[in-house]
């Protein structure tokens, strides 16, 4: 019996090349040896508000793009969070038997606790329902990156106290995953990780972006003060221009990028990301040439996963001493 993986991504902003080349990317070269659950997980979006019409939206573009960039509806089982009540059921059960004082350490909720004068208490459990997303499909593997390792940890703490409170229910995710893409860090800003939710005009490049606004990004990209390529002691602008230049093309070098004018070395880059999204973007034209092929997929792979989760969920209750038909 094959392991069980998940992992998932909001359909807020749009998604980007950092999100292809350190999930997407990596989901797809994995999915045969797993058995696969990729989900749109929106009820995780709207801890802050969305527009209706534009996360209705938002929730089929990113499936598009999830076979877009390779996963196979056939191999694997797309999903939308929101669509399985299980989600919201478990971590309402699991909110039960999470301290609070858990919760208010969590690295995200103090940073967005910081940043704005009222939150919402779904910003406070969105660790618990990260942690249902996770423990609702018993998945053994996790494929995220360093970023939501806390999360993570989170959720197997969760899990060991649920397991040793009611008796062992939860298969325990594993700490050592799968490697994961590159880290992709924003054009404006290589210090921070590039994000869907920053708005400004030149951070992310657009997995559905045109190949002039590709190169325009890209020319107007944060280097630093030097003029040519120097692969001994690249700045941190330079470096993850060379990381994403390296992940869409893999002869690109740093033998072969050494001495290269800045110029001609995001022109390289450009040149390699545009490649790399060209047949992405062509696929995913395909895909949404008719619209209910997504809504059938999405069907499709929600009929596949209820099994697991109504079990799930019924052993949980169970375990609880809570009533089940």
């Amino acid at each position: 019996m094959r392991a069980r993986v998940f992992s998932g991504i909001q359909p807020s902003g749009q998604l980007h090349i950092g999100n292809y080349l350190g999930a997407l990317k990596n989901w797809a070269e994995i999915q045969g040896r797993y058995e696969s659950i990729f989900c749109i997980v929106d009820l995780h979006a709207i801890t802050v508000y969305q527009s209706p019409a534009e996360l209705s939206k938002k929730i089929r573009e990113t499936a598009a793009l999830f076979v877009a960039a390779g996963i196979d509806p056939e191999q694997s089982s797309i999903v939308v969070q929101s669509s399985i009540s299980g989600h919201a059921e478990l971590a309402w059960l699991l909110t039960c038997v999470a301290p609070l004082g858990w919760l208010q350490r969590m690295t995200q909720f103090k940073s967005k606790a910081e940043k704005q004068e009222t939150i919402g208490d779904g910003i406070l459990q969105y660790p618990v329902l990260m942690a249902a997303d996770i423990l609702l499909y018993q998945a053994s593997i996790v494929p995220v990156g360093e970023d939501q390792s806390q999360h993570l940890e989170f959720t197997r703490d969760l899990a060991q106290r649920f397991n040793s409170l009611y008796g062992e229910t939860f298969v325990m995710p594993a700490t050592n995953l799968p490697a994961v893409g590159a880290r992709i860090m924003g054009l404006d800003d290589p210090a921070q990780k590039m994000s869907k939710s920053e708005t400004s005009a030149g951070h992310a490049i657009g997995l559905l972006d045109e190949p002039k606004a590709i190169q325009k990004k890209i020319a107007r990209a944060t280097t630093d003060s030097q003029s040519a390529v120097d692969p001994g002691s690249m700045g941190p602008g330079i470096a993850n221009l060379f990381t994403i230049a390296q992940a869409c093309d893999g002869s690109i070098t740093k033998d072969r990028v050494a001495g290269m004018r800045y110029g001609d070395f995001k022109k390289l880059v450009a040149e390699a990301v545009i490649a790399r999204l060209e047949p992405i973007q062509r696929r995913y034209r395909e895909i949404t040439d008719d619209p209910s092929h997504i809504d059938q997929l999405l069907e499709a792979g929600k009929e596949r996963v209820l099994p697991i989760t109504h079990d799930t969920v019924a052993k949980v209750k169970r375990a609880m001493g809570l009533f089940v038909r």
